[in-house]
């Protein structure tokens, strides 16, 4: 992800980047912890937060018990950290 300390509070904008990790409970205990509490007093990602929760709910619903294949999982994740890093790359140019 973005390099995000785990000791430190999280803002907005990280909890939200995370919130997929956290719902999929593959973050670290303390960093699910630390979102936890963002989420518990913050009205504004505890929201989106929910919608989200619902959209995987609703993915889940459709799709069963299907789950990718690891390697296919593996490539998607070189491949979004391939366009963060593109996306990263161009806010920096003129």
């Amino acid at each position: 992800m973005s390099g995000v300390n785990d000791d430190k509070q999280p803002d907005c904008g990280e909890v939200l980047e995370e919130v997929y990790l956290y719902l999929d409970l593959e973050c670290s205990e303390d960093r699910r912890s630390l979102i936890q509490k963002h989420l518990e007093d913050c009205t504004g990602c505890l929201s989106e937060y929910g919608i989200e929760h619902e959209v995987k709910a609703l993915v889940a619903r459709c799709c069963g018990d299907e789950t990718a294949p690891k390697e296919l999982r593996e490539r998607l994740r070189v491949k979004l950290d391939q366009l963060e890093v593109q996306v990263e790359t161009r806010e920096y140019l003129p």
